[in-house]
């Protein structure tokens, strides 16, 4: 009874602590922590301790599982450069420097041992993205530190799992990059697998229920099996969540994404307020060890505020170099975009010859013209897509049904190969499957140089990263994994913990006045609303193109059979209002923005019931049954539209053209306006 009584208290607490978060302006972990200490000294209180496997184990794939579904994976992609740096060779690099300074002043410690508490203290958490996100920075540091705290913990883990080896028998460095390198792997390639496979089986899964509950098996299913393979289960959870999340938006549908966000939203703040609050509820045991092992913990104290300096001189030092080399980077891209934008019109120009003259030539009458042309297009790809085409030779100009075939258009490397030996064998002309990937990667890396141009991570931005790195509970959990046998164990771990502490608390408590001083960049919103108003038309393009095919492959056979016609005015209104711009703006996580007929076509001259209910639907359906078949072929319509705007928002996401943030808010407007429609339900068959 006394365990339950805690876990209702503990559950009570995360509760509070969100709720008083926007008041305090103060992130929840924060207070949880803080609230944790004051309770653990409480006289009545009993000496609180965890198993630490439960946490490494239990709570944190899941946690590291749900934020990497969440996280776009083309912010992911394009960032990938300072995450890898951060999460790897910053570990690294901070825990070797750590371990000198611990080995240095802690007597009889050693250089393994010292490496090992640095491992420990090295990793990140990801509580510094929710108090950026509050104050308004850059989306680039956003998802840096997002993608940092998912992998910075994996790396750390094995690392301190190759010092321990390291202190108990001779590991050489090739020894230790080996160990790392087949966890890594190891864990990625189960990730992979285990992502494909959660997809597969739950797109055949219709509860959405049921679905949730299958979702919730997945970070285990991929952490386990990698940690019995001896490779890194936080790796394998991450990777299975990255592939989750970039398929599922293709795979599932919308009412089972939907439950997934709002279930994992739940168990990510319970797990993530339990682990913080059970941190601050274990400081007074430590004390108390160390007090009877070391008789005080003023030194435990001292060497923790010192290595919390010198993780912020280091992770300084690392950043600001980093940030330079991704401006310089971009600088050197910038300079291909010319090239790149020859290329992208040469594809443009390729898609509107063939879209002119159909796929095989029969837009064109003539059988001459129609050869001339199709060789043209060919041409035009192998121009294109061979290396060094950048110049303005072979870009195909404009073919229309009825017209003359441009005179002098030549081949490329008939024109820059002219005089050279005729034996040089013909290249074989690229596939159509090569041009479409050409052209997505062209575009692609025009997306993502403008990426890097409109928002350079400056020394502003640098300034937030390095103070944003702040550590957390996997610090403490990670410290109380050492062995019995290690030397000064009580006093490494009190160290671990004073240290996060102190990072939480100070770094944490003065980062929203540190962003406030730096004065970073924020996100633009004049790009932001032209973004939008790029989506609308796109939505709105689609839309019109769905309901003129739709027209056009009913019209004729309607007409034979004699059947009903849907009115003009209600492809008109279900476009407009899928495509409506304020419902773009909102967000589908306010239920007061998103009206419930949003998608819902004007009722006709005949239609003298509102559609809003099932059972009204079904009477007016059994009296007319006209509005059945009108209101059957409206929802399929209406849900056409919104699957084949989604294609579009999810072909965009892959080529980089918006940011990920505008797409992900009208792919969950699109949801809710899929949901609300099938939620109406269908009227029954006559």
């Amino acid at each position: 009874m006394t365990l339950l009584i805690a876990g209702v208290v503990a559950l009570l607490a995360v509760a509070a602590s969100s709720l008083l978060s926007p008041r305090l302006r103060v992130a929840s972990p924060l207070i949880l922590v803080v609230a944790g200490i004051v309770v653990s000294f409480l006289p009545f209180i009993p000496t609180i301790h965890v198993d630490p496997e439960w946490i490494l184990a239990g709570v944190l794939p899941p946690l590291l599982y749900s934020a990497s579904v969440s996280m776009p994976s083309m912010n992911f992609r394009r960032e990938l450069t300072a995450i890898g740096g951060l999460s790897v060779v910053l570990v690294v690099l901070s825990s070797v420097i750590l371990g000198l300074f611990f080995a240095l002043v802690i007597p009889g410690l050693g250089i393994w041992w010292g490496i090992a508490l640095g491992a420990i203290v090295s990793p990140t958490d990801a509580v510094a993205t929710s108090i950026v996100k509050r104050v308004g920075v850059s989306g680039r540091v956003v998802s840096v530190l997002e993608g940092e705290s998912l992998l910075n913990d994996a790396t750390a883990l094995v690392l301190l799992r190759s010092a321990i080896a390291g202190a108990a028998a001779s590991v050489s460095l090739w020894g230790v990059l080996g160990t790392f390198a087949y966890s890594v792997v190891i864990a990625s390639i189960l990730g992979v697998v285990v992502g494909q496979l959660n997809l597969w089986v739950r797109a055949k899964i219709s509860d959405s229920t049921v679905n949730t509950v299958v979702s919730f098996t997945v970070p285990f299913l991929a952490s386990i099996p990698a940690e019995l393979l001896g490779a890194s289960g936080l790796v394998a959870a991450v990777v299975a969540g990255l592939v989750t999340g970039h398929g599922a938006a293709r795979r599932l549908p919308p009412q089972h994404r939907l439950s997934d966000t709002q279930n994992w939203r739940t168990v990510e703040l319970v797990l993530e307020g339990v682990i913080f609050l059970v941190m601050g509820l274990e400081l007074s045991g430590l004390i108390t060890q160390v007090r009877v092992e070391h008789a005080g913990v003023a030194a435990a104290f001292g060497v923790a505020a010192l290595a919390l300096a010198l993780t912020v001189a280091v992770r300084a030092g690392y950043i600001f170099p980093l940030l330079a080399s991704l401006r310089r980077r971009s600088r050197r891209g910038e300079g291909f975009k010319s090239q790149l934008d020859v290329m992208k019109q040469r594809f443009d120009a390729r898609d509107a010859a063939l879209n002119a003259i159909g796929p095989s030539g029969d837009g064109l009458p003539d059988p001459e013209q129609r050869r001339l042309a199709l060789e043209q297009l060919r041409v035009a790809a192998d121009s294109a897509t061979s290396p060094g085409s950048a110049g303005g030779v072979g870009v195909p100009a404009a073919v229309t049904p009825g017209t003359a075939i441009p005179v002098g258009y030549a081949r490329p490397d008939d024109r820059l190969n002219r005089g050279r030996s005729r034996r040089r064998r013909p290249r074989k002309p690229p596939s159509e499957k090569r041009i479409a990937w050409m052209r997505t990667r062209t575009i692609r890396t025009l997306a993502d140089i403008d990426y890097y141009l409109d928002a350079p991570l400056g020394w502003r931005e640098g300034g937030v990263l390095v103070w944003a790195g702040m550590r957390g509970a996997v610090t403490l959990a990670a410290a109380q994994t050492l062995p019995e046998n290690t030397p000064n164990r009580s006093l490494l771990v009190l160290i671990a913990f004073a240290l996060a502490a102190f990072s939480l608390i100070v770094q944490g408590g003065t980062l929203s006045a540190v962003v406030k001083w730096l004065k970073p960049a924020s996100p633009d919103t004049e790009a932001t609303d032209e973004e939008r108003r790029q989506i609308i038309e796109l939505l709105r393009k689609v839309a019109s193109d769905v309901m003129a095919a739709s027209t056009a492959a009913e019209a004729a056979p309607d007409a034979e059979r004699g059947d009903f016609e849907l009115d003009a005015a209600e492809p008109d209104a279900a476009e407009a209002d899928a495509t409506e711009p304020d419902a773009t703006e909102s967000d589908v996580t306010e239920s007061d923005d998103i009206e419930p007929d949003a998608a819902e076509p004007e009722a006709t001259e005949s239609d003298d019931v509102e559609p809003d209910a099932v059972e009204e639907v079904a009477t007016a359906s059994s009296v007319d049954p006209t509005f059945s078949a009108d209101r059957r072929l409206w929802k399929q319509r209406a849900l056409d539209i919104i699957e084949a705007q989604r294609s579009a928002l999810l072909d965009a996401s892959d080529d980089g053209i918006f940011s990920a943030e505008v797409l992900n808010r009208t792919l969950a407007n699109l949801d809710a306006d899929q949901i609300s429609i099938e939620l109406k339900g269908a009227p029954p068959e006559i």
